[in-house]
């Protein structure tokens, strides 16, 4: 089959190409974010492979489903950049990768708790220059923390593991509570987890339900000084808010591997530009916030199980055989 793959780099196409020696498909490997002004690029392309920043909206499924596409391969889990029933009237399948490496997501969310505790991205800064000085590094034992974790599906419930393993006392809130969850993390409310926790770390999937969950609303209920932790998707924090409660204090210590307006931002070199997200440059200016370009994902062995997945998911729809990750609209699911 024959496969247009947007947004890619030099790595996916490593991963892709390994996966694709015992499938076949030809895929044409394209640079370019996928946009209603890039879509006509797989005119002829029964399936379009896309990324998270993609933009899958109702223009630019007309545009591909006017060039002969039939199928949607998403190689992220997250499928909120498809307009779903759209995809569904069009008579498109939508198939994304459910689970890669739920450990590399947990790990990095720990990484930025670390880092941000310890300081130790400006310790590093300093080191080099010479600056050898401790003001403003102190930091505090994990050790008898209470940590929220916002959502328990795999992800979250690594994480938890992980800082129970700190000796941290771990509270949860999510509206299906995890049958899966070990006898130490405490269900309770949202409101109850905001109050109590002082690090919060966001694993929840964006729904309406979930967009803007941590507003100002929300981080007026938290500890002062907490810590505020998203590996989740940008959308769930307001950032408008999270600035006003980094200027006030209440929050201490901020660390993001996702930004709500990320689509013009991430995955790309943009050293030698401008950038013109007021917003997000605001957040760089706090010596307390720490962000990384949504790279939570990034091991070798999430971008192996991307791959083939991606690959297994084409060739299911091609065969009509196999297993087909599908996504559906929630009413037809």
């Amino acid at each position: 089959m024959r496969v247009a793959v947007f947004s890619t780099k030099p790595y996916d196409r490593t991963f892709l190409d390994r996966a694709n020696e015992r499938h076949g498909h030809e895929l044409l490997y394209l640079d370019a974010r996928l946009t209603t002004e890039t879509a006509p690029l797989a005119a002829g392309f029964e399936t379009v492979c896309a990324f998270v920043n993609d933009r899958l909206d109702a223009g630019v499924l007309a545009l591909l489903q006017g060039g002969g596409t039939r199928m949607i391969a998403l190689r992220s889990a997250g499928f909120n950049n498809v307009d779903l029933p759209e995809a569904e009237r069009l008579g498109m399948t939508v198939a994304r990768v459910p689970a890669y490496s739920p450990h590399a997501v947990a790990e990095h969310a720990v990484a930025l708790v670390l880092s941000l505790n310890r300081m130790t991205y400006r310790a590093y800064n300093r080191v080099r220059e010479g600056n050898f000085s401790l003001d403003g590094l102190l930091g505090f034992d994990l050790y008898g923390k209470t940590v929220g974790v916002v959502g328990t599906g795999k992800i979250g419930l690594i994480f938890a593991d992980i800082m129970h393993g700190f000796g941290c006392r771990v509270l949860a809130a999510d509206p299906c509570p995890s049958h899966d969850a070990k006898a130490f993390v405490e269900y309770v409310t949202f409101d109850r987890l905001l109050a109590d926790s002082d690090i919060i770390s966001l694993h929840c999937p964006l729904t309406p339900q979930t967009n803007h969950l941590i507003d100002a609303r929300a981080i007026a209920q938290m500890k002062d000084g907490v810590m505020l932790i998203n590996t989740g998707r940008g959308r769930v924090i307001d950032t408008r808010a999270v600035i006003d409660g980094l200027k006030s204090g209440k929050i201490g210590r901020l660390g993001l591997d996702v930004y709500e307006e990320e689509e013009q931002l991430f995955f790309q070199d943009l050293s030698q530009h401008v950038i013109a997200d007021d917003l997000f440059m605001r957040l760089t200016t706090f010596p307390n916030v720490l962000i990384t370009g949504h790279q939570a994902f990034f091991t070798t062995e999430a971008l192996t199980n991307i791959a083939e997945t991606t690959l297994d998911n084409i060739t299911a729809f091609e065969r009509g055989t196999g297993t087909l990750h599908r996504v559906t609209p929630p009413t037809l699911a």
